[in-house]
């Protein structure tokens, strides 16, 4: 357990709280878990930060949360270099984050599902701003 700590149910601080889903439904609370899937689920959204935790890739999430766009679109839209761009699309696509297609002899970068779609959406609206009227 991190930081010396135990995962002893503190029956003093309050009742566990399920965790609701956008479906209604409810995920089980994290005492009711076992120490090994938490440290799964933990793991797994970690990496998945790790990817996002980038400015520039998470700016062509932005613009892929909208509509697929191609290696060249994102370039424009970021303003920078194709390597740079291909460089964070192939970590993304490692990631799994992103899924290409391809058109003739371009090819197009959309998400690869709702979670990711569900995370850039919340990083919009915790961090945006709207300009002034």
């Amino acid at each position: 357990m991190p930081d010396g700590q135990n995962r002893e149910r503190d029956t003093t601080a309050g009742a566990r709280v399920d965790i609701p889903t956008p479906d209604g439904a409810a995920l089980p609370a994290t005492l009711d878990l076992p120490l090994e899937a938490l440290q799964a689920e933990a793991r797994e959204a970690s990496d998945f930060l790790k990817a996002m935790g980038h400015e520039g890739r998470l700016l062509m999430l932005y613009y892929l949360c909208e509509r697929d766009h191609s290696v060249t679109e994102l370039e424009r839209l970021i303003m920078s270099r194709q390597a740079a761009v291909s460089q964070q699309l192939a970590r993304l696509r490692h990631e799994k984050l992103v899924t290409t297609r391809r058109e003739g002899n371009q090819i197009f970068y959309s998400l690869s599902d709702e979670r990711v779609r569900e995370a850039v959406r919340l990083m919009q609206r915790l961090f945006r701003t709207l300009p002034p009227a």
